[in-house]
């Protein structure tokens, strides 16, 4: 389900709109999965501060503006879409720069702790958040990975959304995303890494060339 949310928080971000995208498996391969996993992502469609400047400005100033505002904004969303702070077990982000801007912009607002460390906080979590960024035309469809909040290492938990907004970013906008899951993968019996035998090149017999 994808939908537009109405409401207009804070206007000194340059926001046009915020965009909702929820999901539920209820099956997988023909059967339940133990724990029906829900997964969201909200993006936020905010103004590039920065748009037409040159690549030697100084973006401290309006990152350390722009990216609170959005984790706050972006968290808030993502907790009341999964049912409390409580429920979420991995996140992720990631940004989309519009063609008139650089993919430095979607770092400035995503890379820092002006962003990553309050989403950590808002989201009760622990870990490095991985991440995916671009620069392209509105409507591009971006993969945005995820992983345990708490424990990086789980690998039932890597899995990921796909976040897209039809109409952004515009040239001078960027698109800032924040997403999460409620569990792991449906089925997962891949093992975990901390569980993991110690494999090399030397500790298999043969290793296809």
């Amino acid at each position: 389900m994808q939908e537009r949310i109405t409401d207009r928080p804070d206007d000194s971000i340059g926001l046009r709109k915020l965009v909702l995208y929820r999901d539920v498996v209820f099956t997988e391969a023909g059967e339940a999965p133990a724990q029906p996993a829900r997964r969201a992502s909200v993006a936020a469609v905010i103004r590039n501060p920065w748009a037409g400047a040159g690549p030697t400005t100084d973006l401290h100033a309006e990152q350390s503006r722009v990216a609170p505002v959005l984790a706050r904004l972006l968290t808030d969303r993502l907790i009341d879409a999964l049912g409390g702070v409580a429920e979420i077990e991995a996140f992720g982000k990631a940004a989309i720069v519009g063609t008139a801007g650089e993919i430095e912009h979607a770092g400035a607002l995503i890379h820092t702790p002006y962003f990553g460390n309050l989403v950590r906080e808002f989201l009760q979590g622990e870990s490095i958040i991985c991440f995916a960024d671009t620069r392209a035309e509105a409507g591009e469809t971006l993969v945005v990975p995820l992983w345990h909040k708490t424990h990086a290492a789980t690998r039932s938990h890597y899995q990921t959304i796909s976040a897209r907004v039809a109409d952004a970013p515009r040239a001078d906008e960027i698109v800032v995303i924040a997403a999460a899951s409620t569990g792991p993968r449906p089925h997962p019996r891949i093992g975990d890494r901390k569980t993991d035998p110690v494999v090399t090149t030397e500790t298999l017999e043969k290793v296809p060339s």
